[in-house]
Formats: structure tokens, sequence, C-alpha cells
């Protein structure tokens, strides 16, 4: 598996940080699912996930391999029970901070599935989807908040975001990432944001 970095630019901020809706400072490997985005959609919504291959395991390339279609289902018991499953998601990154990048933020990524969310449905169709290397409820490394506040900032830079969400929220019943071990303040510090984009329950009295 190879990974092709992007090239530098001399365009001018924001510009320089996006070409063609991919980052800059991520290692690309595209994922083949994904599809174009309705048109007139406004891109306006990150979710927050949590995954790693097989649960608890942190460090290997299932989660690329997973997101390009190349993962062996008889490789972990685990894995028999996504067999098939055909998912990707913009953004991974892994518990060291290294980034991914496997969609073009312009297309959509199928991460969210059936969701519901700032009284808009399939939110797959306007939203950019971040995969955070862990287990729902456990706390994430400090290398990953580093790399999140800093494609956080490029994303608020490059594209209309108004909301960030985590997948709980969005598929509320059905997805519990990435759970209470994510800081959400921190999230919130990282980037200087209002209480207004981030979710209401984490900012509940």
């Amino acid at each position: 598996m190879t990974a092709t970095e992007s090239a530098p630019t001399t365009e001018s901020a924001p510009a320089a940080l996006w070409r063609d809706g991919w980052y800059r400072f991520a290692r690309h490997l595209r994922s083949p699912n994904c599809g174009q985005r309705p048109l007139a959609t406004q891109v306006d919504l990150i979710v927050l996930h949590a995954i790693s291959l097989p649960p608890g395991a942190y460090g290997g390339d299932a989660v690329q391999r997973l997101f390009t279609n190349q993962l062996d289902w008889n490789e972990h018991p685990y894995y028999q029970t996504i067999e098939g499953l055909q998912v990707s998601s913009h953004f991974f990154i892994q518990r060291t901070g290294e980034l991914w990048q496997f969609v073009s933020c312009k297309d959509r990524a199928w991460h969210a599935g059936v969701s519901h969310y700032r009284g808009r449905a399939n939110c797959n169709d306007d939203s950019i989807g971040i995969e955070l290397e862990g287990l729902e409820s456990e706390p994430f490394a400090e290398p990953q908040y580093e790399t999140l506040a800093s494609l956080g900032a490029a994303l608020l830079q490059g594209f209309p975001i108004q909301h960030i969400a985590g997948h709980e929220d969005v598929a509320p019943g059905r997805k519990f990432d990435p759970g209470a071990g994510f800081d959400w303040p921190r999230l919130q510090q990282g980037l200087g944001c209002g209480d207004r984009i981030l979710p209401r329950r984490t900012h509940q009295a």
C-alpha cells in the first residue's frame, strides 16, 4: 500500500492548504467508497468518529485497508462480523497524530450512514468525516488532539463549517462514538470556537 504526498503550492492561504479538496498536510490514499455530493450542497458539518481494527488494536494498517476495500475478512474473527462493509471517511488520525485522507472534501465519503442533524437528514451529503483511532468512551492521545486542531482550523478556513458533532449526535441510539472519552472542551480551546459550533450537550449546564 502506498500513499502519495501532495505537492507544495505557491497559492495563498487558505488555498495553499487545499488542492481540489485534498489537504496538503495529509497522506493521500484514495478510497473508491465515495461519490458526488448533491448539487448546490453547502459543506457545513464535521462529524467525528472513533475506529480501531480489530477493536482496541492500534498502529496497524487495517483501517486503511478497510477504507480501500483491501481488508482480508478472514484475517481476524471480528472482521467476519463486518464482512462486505464498504465505508470510508475523509480523514483518519492515528494515535501517533499521523493524518490520512481518503476522499476529497469536495466529494461525499461514506461515514455517517443513516443520520440526521441540524434539521437535515443524510449527513454524508454535506459533512466531512474524521475518524480518530480509538475506542468509544476511552481517552484519545495527545498527538491526535494536536493534529485535529490543525486540521480543524484548516477546514474552518477552507469550508463554511457551522457545526462539529460526534457520530453519536448524528445517529443517536445507533452510534456511540467518539464517546465520553473525547475531550470536547479541549477541541474547542484548540480551535478557539464558540459553543454554537459544538453539540449542544457538550455545553449544557
